[in-house]
């Protein structure tokens, strides 16, 4: 399939954590609003926000037009008793995909760690070190809770697993994201490959890490978020001592081509290597900030402008 191009709540302010302020957005106005803004389809968001019931989940999409493309399962995979009760999640998602899907795409369950929990991760996000990172024996157990969790959702509905690097979690600078990827089967788990927080977690303000990054990865991703960079707050978030919630408050994440990400760039990376799947748009904003639909129409915009 010729690369295609969709949006995500989180561009809404529809984030995974907890404690955020209530999003004022409903899940029609959502669903309208990617579709008026040109987008082909959308990722499921935080459990509930869409409809739950495969059968009114597919009928709100098919009558916009979008599909399905993915949904994304925070666990602490470092810890082991959340290892059962996140694998009922992830499976419980799975099977809401796989009986929302289009005919036309196998949605992916996207895992990522935790993120934003651990308050020293949180605090350092964008400058981490070795120092801040997992034991061997705590990368071990991470790795199988991501194993267990691909191979259960394999074996019960089909579907392919990703995993996503995030900012203010246990998988976030490149060494983490290979030491990780080391530990996993290439068959059973991709990578998502997220622009913006490669960029920040990496520690480079130009975009080249990014472009480097797709290279160094070019053979486990499955997946690509688009996302931008905002180089003075990065460099300000750093200098200040920021924590993740205080940076993507400043700005971090801007809208594209306003960032240190080459994305005509990366497109030409990523058709290079015959790259066949979703573009997924996440402008993170929390809830309440900025206008999501004409930044949503903005990003459409420049991707058109460089030929996506």
């Amino acid at each position: 399939m010729p690369i295609r191009v969709a949006n995500a709540p989180c561009s809404w302010g529809v984030l995974e954590f907890e404690g955020l302020a209530p999003v004022p957005v409903t899940a029609g106005q959502f669903l309208d609003e990617v579709a008026e803004t040109g987008y082909e389809g959308t990722e499921l968001g935080d459990w509930g926000f869409l409809p739950t019931d495969p059968a009114a989940l597919r009928e709100a999409l098919e009558a916009r037009g979008l599909v399905l493309v993915a949904a994304f399962v925070p666990i602490a995979f470092k810890e082991p008793a959340a290892h059962p009760p996140g694998r009922e999640q992830a499976l419980k998602v799975a099977r809401l995909l796989a009986g929302a899907a289009s005919p036309e795409w196998s949605p992916l369950l996207v895992l990522a760690d935790d993120n934003g929990r651990d308050p020293v991760r949180t605090r350092h996000a964008g400058r981490i070190t070795p120092a801040l990172g997992l034991s061997p024996a705590e990368w071990r157990t991470f790795a199988h809770g991501v194993t267990e969790v691909a191979r259960a959702v394999a074996d019960e509905t089909g579907l392919r697993t990703t995993f996503h690097h995030h900012c203010a979690g246990y998988v976030e600078t490149p060494d983490e994201i290979a030491r990780l990827l080391e530990l996993l089967d290439p068959t059973l788990v991709g990578l998502t490959f997220d622009t913006g927080h490669y960029a920040y977690g990496s520690g480079c303000e130009d975009g080249q890490a990014v472009l480097e990054g797709l290279h160094r990865f070019a053979d486990r991703i499955w997946h690509v978020h688009f996302k931008d960079c905002q180089p003075e707050v990065a460099r300000e978030a750093r200098r200040e001592g920021w924590d993740y919630f205080q940076a993507v408050r400043r700005g971090l994440f801007c809208e594209l081509g306003q960032g240190c990400v080459d994305f005509a760039a990366v497109v030409r990376s990523l058709r290079e290597r015959d790259y066949q799947g979703w573009i997924v748009v996440e402008q993170d904003v929390l809830p309440g900030m900025g206008t999501p639909k004409e930044s949503a129409r903005r990003n459409r915009e420049f991707l058109r402008r460089i030929g996506v």
